[in-house]
Parts: C-alpha cells; structure tokens; sequence
C-alpha cells in the first residue's frame, strides 16, 4: 500500500482498526505522519495492481519513504459511499466489504492524504514496537536534512481531492 500511496495510484487510507488499538478503537490521531511499511497484512491477491511486487524487506531496519498530510478524513455508514471510492485506492472491492462489515458496527475510516516522498530513505532501527498490527508508532527524530516532494501536482491533487468531495458529500472548505 504504501508503494502504492509513492505512486500516486492511490490516495485514500480505509481503516477498520488494529487488534491493538485498545478500547478507544481506531481514529486518525494526527495530520501529519511517515508511512511506515509493514509486511504483516501486505497481501499482493488483496489489491487490483498488475505491477504488485512487494518491496525487498530490510533486516533488522525500516527504510521509510513516504510522509502524509492528512487533508480530510471521515467515519463512513453507508456502504455506497464506501464502494464509490474505488478509484482512490487499490484494494479488492471484497476487501474492502469484509473491513467495512468487520465486527457489529459496519463502517469504515476514511482518510484523504497528501503524499511526499522523502529525498532520501530514511532507515532505522526494526523497533519491536512496530511489530504486530498498529496504527500508531513514536519513531526516532527524523534527519535535519530531511527533504521531501509532492508525488502528484498540486493541481492533480486538488482534483483528486474535489473528486473525493463530491463522493462523501463534504462540502469544500471556504476561503
């Protein structure tokens, strides 16, 4: 997924929620963040990219590419509104149904991201809090000379975003 994210083929984040989330359950707790790569859940059958090769795995490191803002996110009900955004991402339509009815409120998280790719990888240390299925890691202090850059234009972006709109049915910030 998040090769997909660096890509641009996809632009959304649907979350049910970890097995470690806690009694709170999931939420989008912050509007920036790094992509973590997880290799847990990376089920190539799951998603509908032809080109799906997984990213060779680092032993005893995490190399992080991608940084997200989060422009809008939202709690969706109604599985129409779920199924309408496939477009934004790349999971199997079924995938997406089994999450979205997991557990005795149907539903699904939905986030709207801006992606950035780092200049250079960062890499550090496997942390044995990033094992196991969470939303939410600290990490280390990011390098000073950290760069990073849009993957898509700020007009492909933006039409994207608008797009993604019309389908929840958010209305556009004023201003």
């Amino acid at each position: 997924m998040c090769e997909a994210l660096g890509r641009g083929e996809q632009c959304i984040l649907l979350r049910k929620g970890g097995i470690a989330e806690g009694p709170a359950g999931f939420g989008f707790r912050y509007t920036e963040f790094f992509l973590l790569p997880t290799y847990f859940h990376e089920q190539v059958e799951k998603t509908r990219l032809v080109r799906a090769e997984a990213p060779a795995q680092r032993t005893g490191e995490i190399e992080i590419k991608f940084f997200v803002k989060l422009e809008t996110s939202a709690v969706l009900r109604e599985w129409a509104t779920a199924s309408a955004l496939e477009s934004f991402h790349v999971l199997q339509p079924e995938v997406v149904r089994e999450r979205f009815e997991h557990d005795e409120a149907p539903g699904i998280h939905v986030a709207f991201v801006r992606v950035f790719r780092l200049t250079q990888p960062w890499i550090i240390p496997e942390l044995r809090a990033c094992r196991g299925c969470r939303s939410w890691v600290n990490l280390p202090a990011l390098p000073d000379d950290a760069g990073r850059e849009a993957v898509l234009s700020d007009a492909d972006h933006e039409a994207r975003l608008q797009r993604f709109r019309s389908v929840i049915s958010e209305p556009a910030p004023a201003g």
